[in-house]
């Protein structure tokens, strides 16, 4: 399928901007992320949608994140959130994401324009899901994640390298390259 014309616009300017990793931060207003990289919320929606099953009970329907990784900090740790995550790719250099289902099957996906090496431009991570996003080389890798129902810091789950490999010990190797403690 053709990419639209405005990714290619884009894209071309990301490349050709020559702005350093403090000036695309500085510029898109970034700020440090509790699991790595930087990050910053570009949408909230003011609708609300019943979710009874949450402390609250309500999540905004939709919310969306600006989030980098750069070459000095590279890692986006293992965590989990009750809502899908749909995982954009913006530019930069390639990133690769690890998920863990619940029953803990693993999915690797590489996020880039490097088709020839099978990248992808889009990963969805399910619900309930474990992630973790690492930026292998270069020194940024730009997507956009949208949440829904939306984001809530009570959702978010980073728990200890510990308590994954009791859940998961066939994924020891990740946990222990990927995890915050």
């Amino acid at each position: 399928c053709a990419l639209p014309i405005y990714y290619n616009e884009y894209k071309s300017y990301l490349s050709s901007s020559a702005m350093n990793n403090e000036e695309i931060i500085k510029n898109l207003n970034l700020e440090s992320h509790i699991e790595g990289g930087h990050f910053r919320e570009t949408y909230r929606s003011s609708e609300k949608m019943k979710t009874p099953d949450r402390e609250g009970g309500e999540r905004p329907v939709l919310t969306s994140i600006s989030y980098m990784l750069t070459d000095t900090s590279p890692t986006d740790v293992f965590c989990r959130n009750v809502s899908n995550i749909m995982v954009y790719f913006q530019g930069g250099s390639s990133v690769t994401y690890y998920i863990i289902t619940e029953d803990g099957n693993l999915s690797v996906t590489k996020l880039g324009t490097n088709f020839a090496e099978g990248d992808k431009l889009q990963v969805v991570v399910p619900a309930y899901s474990w992630k973790a996003a690492h930026l292998e080389s270069g020194s940024y890798g730009l997507v956009g994640e949208a949440l829904a129902p939306g984001f809530d810091y009570r959702d978010l789950t980073i728990p200890s390298k510990d308590t994954l490999i009791a859940k998961f010990p066939q994924h020891s190797e990740l946990f222990n390259k990927f995890c915050k403690h």
